[in-house]
């Protein structure tokens, strides 16, 4: 038994990134913290929040690697002169990842309440019509 693969289709030309897309998302962390929803704010907005609680700013970075929108949060662990009789609230670290399709952008992002809004746009795309010169050989 042969396993065909998504761009094999005669039709689909150029769509071979397509199924690696689809492994990566799969790749992604699932182990579900930060809990986050996603939100359409538009026609062609949205917004993602994650309920990042007790982290600041500077403990956040937000990056866009190779279409991924990757969210990371890294507390310093700030035990310094403190004695704990219980410690129930880790200082824990996360990634959460987001596959991006061709012509998302982030617009901004915000840090309110303990929830991170990162929003989106999907531009249009440009109609392009192109007439191509056939050769005489």
């Amino acid at each position: 038994m042969s396993k065909t693969a998504l761009g094999s289709h005669p039709f689909l030309l150029g769509f071979e990134q397509l199924e690696r897309l689809v492994e990566r998302t799969a790749k992604s962390g699932n182990d579900g913290y930060p809990p986050y929803n996603i939100e359409q704010s538009g026609e062609r907005r949205y917004r993602i929040t994650l309920a990042v609680a007790g982290f600041s700013e500077s403990d956040l970075s937000i990056t866009v690697e190779d279409r991924q929108l990757v969210v990371r949060g890294r507390q310093a662990d700030d035990t310094g002169e403190r004695i704990f009789l219980y410690r129930g609230i880790a200082a824990r670290q996360f990634q959460r990842s987001f596959v991006l399709a061709d012509g998302v952008e982030v617009s901004g992002a915000a840090l309110e309440n303990g929830l991170l809004h990162v929003d989106l746009e999907h531009a249009l795309p440009e109609t392009v019509v192109q007439t191509i010169r056939i050769d005489r050989k």
